[in-house]
């Protein structure tokens, strides 16, 4: 199972940070709790560091599957 950790803008002056399994449905989650979301970075899950960038969507460019192929 593939793991990420994703940074959401979702207002002018909030930041999210969650670890997720599935971009579809946390984009669905996002349209459902924060309507006002403007983008998210998705890195992959290190445990305890920061991994390394691998993709990024916006409110408009959203992904189309649940995973990213690397």
């Amino acid at each position: 199972m593939k793991k990420y950790r994703v940074i959401a803008k979702v207002s002018d002056d909030k930041f999210v940070k969650y670890n997720v399994n599935n971009l579809l449905k946390f984009t669905a989650f996002l349209d459902k709790e924060f309507k006002g979301w403007r983008w998210f970075n998705v890195y992959n899950y290190v445990k305890k560091q920061k991994g390394s960038q691998v993709g990024n969507f916006t409110n408009k460019t959203r992904p189309t599957t649940p995973y990213i192929q690397i």
